[in-house]
């Protein structure tokens, strides 16, 4: 029997908790590379702690005569088990171990079997995530798309008194026969993509020109434009169509060859018009880019016209059905059955398909706990906002009145926000920001011989991800780790990011020097509304101290979030079929994308987007991410010799590619 040891400590520069579970042996230390990957035959879990007062190999957890041990491996700043200074020592659960500016808790409990006394942790279900903090979320509404405050976020798929799904949805191999006597309507297709948004879009988009007819492919969801969300939660974030997206300039939703690029045919569309300095900067952007020039990412309103243009294309008009999916379930002949919800009261409706594509993209938005606590006391949705929600009326009443906005995080929403209270401003002085972070952040994340830069507490990054992560070395690190050593990675490499550009920093920095911007630090120990109507947040400063913020409104730009369980379709099919997540609370897939738990007989399911974060690929939620997942899963498809479907090879690809170009239909 393996030894798993709980290991607990707060990250120094961003006060993130973390929560690992993991077998001995564990090493520590700043290189992956310089840790070991088996010691007496056992998978060695490496924990990479990113600090440069940590040894590149610093210490080692292993079991010695049933008994836990730690030995430091010769480590510059050595090691202090409740903060005695040891080279050597045995672990009892509840000590504290100490390695450089990492104090970390570790737990374990003793099990006797057969007069052996061996370390042990009851390993968790398969299908709950063990790192999993305790959030408020807000929903999507299931019928208007939107965040909506009001829902309990762990509403049932079938509601009481429902009768759809039918009973013999409970069973685990539903007969097709057997749907087909409910009375409702049955249909079938090849390719089925459930979620109709940017995912579904681009597997669509790759079908097609693979060579699957459009009247083979159905992709149900709530909106007819595929980016229909996105572009809302991108305005909502105070990303207007003419502001620039966080993303590459090749990739293109609507191009899977990724040229000509948008920055190529932005500036194409600049020189025709006579602006030839517009049309030379985005050209000098991409070619120097980022040592010597600021990195080029597309505008929005570019992107989603682009889309346009490829949805007319490959006949997505076709394709796209109204549907809320409410349930997905196996069949006896070896496909799958999607019970979904049409327009009008009681209109339901069964598809049932061979080729399954999920892709239902953020199924909530993360809402502080402290900040949910206040709305159900005060029941006040104007003055504390999430930045997903359309909260454009905090930015009116500020241009007509002034005021005070507090904001918590400092992520790329946080920073767009900050633009565009700064916008503000040029209308009305009387408006400050108070921004308040955990923690200082005193250096990036830094990985071997890369760190991100740090500017007034703003970790500064490009993308969320480094580029080598969508095709590089990294890329091809993360599939070869094992499950802790690809949590350890995704942690590294990620976290909160803003992107590295000079009109943000130009911004924060006038604030701080003008004073109207101000960066506080601390934990809320609760939030409240005073006399005046004005929220009043109560602080536990880093240095112990107490403080309180009042202002006119709290802005949430805390983020998204994916996990399974807040989605009721995922959670659903996770519970029903005792599907694994793994330790983000992700669905647990396979390299090609595929949830291999779901194969039904020649049946094969397969995703992409946030839902699948935290396995054998990083940027999954980005444009290029979506694109490698539709490759991979494509590429398994024509392997199976799915029914259409033609392997892009030299000549398809490039005839498909002049179709494109000329616009013309597959």
């Amino acid at each position: 029997m393996s030894t798993e040891i709980q290991l607990s400590w707060e990250e120094p520069g961003t006060g993130e908790r973390r929560e690992p579970r993991l077998s001995v042996p564990i090493t520590f230390g700043r290189e992956f590379a310089k840790m070991p990957t088996e010691l007496g035959g056992q998978r060695v879990s490496r924990m990479l702690l990113n600090n440069h007062e940590i040894s590149r190999y610093h210490a080692l957890i292993e079991t010695e005569n049933n008994q836990v041990i730690i030995i430091d491996q010769n480590s510059a700043n050595g090691i202090s088990i409740n903060g005695q200074r040891q080279t050597r020592c045995v672990l009892n659960s509840g000590d504290t171990l100490q390695i450089g500016p990492y104090v970390i808790t570790i737990s374990f409990q003793t099990v006797t079997f057969q007069g052996i006394t061996q370390a042990s942790q009851t390993s968790p279900p398969t299908n709950i995530p063990v790192n999993t903090p305790a959030v408020s979320i807000i929903p999507f509404n299931p019928q208007t798309n939107l965040p909506d405050p009001s829902l309990s976020p762990l509403r049932p798929v079938t509601p009481l008194g429902s009768n759809f799904p039918p009973a013999i949805f409970q069973q685990q191999s539903v007969p097709v026969q057997a749907l087909h006597a409910t009375g409702f309507p049955v249909d079938e297709c090849d390719y089925l993509a459930v979620g109709a948004g940017l995912g579904s879009f681009v597997w669509v988009d790759l079908l097609r020109i693979s060579g699957v007819r459009a009247d083979k492919i159905v992709a149900l969801g709530l909106e007819g434009e595929p980016y229909a969300r996105y572009k809302r939660l991108c305005q909502n974030s105070q990303i207007p169509l003419h502001e620039r997206l966080r993303s590459n300039s090749d990739s293109c939703p609507d191009n899977i060859w990724g040229w000509p690029s948008y920055a190529l045919r932005e500036a194409w569309h600049d020189l025709l018009k006579g602006k030839f300095t517009n049309g030379l900067q985005y050209l000098w952007q991409v070619f120097a880019e980022p040592a010597f020039a600021e990195t080029y990412t597309p505008r929005s309103g570019n992107v989603f016209d682009s889309i346009d243009r490829e949805a007319k294309r490959i006949g997505w008009d076709k394709i796209y059905r109204y549907g809320r999916v409410r349930a997905i379930r196996k069949t006896d002949d070896g496909r799958y059955c999607v019970a979904y919800s049409r327009e009008g009261k009681g209109n339901y409706a069964f598809f049932v398909t061979k080729y399954l594509h999920l892709a239902t993209g953020y199924p909530a938005i993360q809402f502080l706990p402290d900040l949910q606590a206040y709305r159900e006391k005060y029941h006040d949705f104007k003055s504390v906002v999430n930045a997903y929600e359309n909260h454009d009326h905090v930015y009116q009443q500020l241009e007509r009145q002034g005021g005070t906005v507090l904001i918590r995080g400092r992520g790329i929403v946080a920073s767009r926000v900050i633009q565009r209270i700064f916008e503000a401003r040029q209308r009305n002085r009387e408006i400050t920001v108070l921004h308040l972070m955990r923690s200082p952040k005193p250096e990036g994340n830094k990985f071997d011989k890369a760190q991100r830069a740090v500017k007034n507490h703003y970790e500064l990054q490009p993308f969320n991800w480094p580029k080598a992560c969508w095709g590089g070395d990294l890329r091809e690190m993360l599939e070869k780790g094992n499950v802790e050593e690809r949590q350890n990675m995704l942690k590294v490499w990620g976290g909160t990011t803003t992107a590295d550009r000079l009109d943000w920093q130009h911004i924060s920095e006038r604030g701080l020097k003008e004073a109207w911007y101000q960066i506080c630090f601390g934990s809320v120990k609760e939030v409240e509304r005073d006399a005046q109507n004005r929220t009043v947040t109560h602080i536990q400063e880093i240095n112990g101290g107490q403080m309180t913020l009042a202002a006119d409104f709290i802005i949430d730009a805390t983020g998204l979030d994916a996990k399974a369980q807040a989605s009721p379709l995922l959670d659903d099919l996770v519970k029903h079929y005792d599907l694994p997540l793994n330790n983000f609370g992700r669905l647990s897939v396979t390299n090609n994308f595929e949830l291999t738990q779901m194969r039904n007989g020649k049946g094969q399911l397969y995703t992409a987007g946030a839902i699948v974060f935290g396995n054998f690929y990083a940027a999954v939620d980005s444009f290029l991410g979506l694109q490698y997942a539709a490759l991979c899963s494509v590429d398994s498809l024509a392997i199976a010799k799915a029914p259409g479907l033609q392997r892009l090879n030299l000549w398809n690809s490039s005839k498909q590619w002049f179709n494109w170009v000329l616009n013309q239909s597959p």
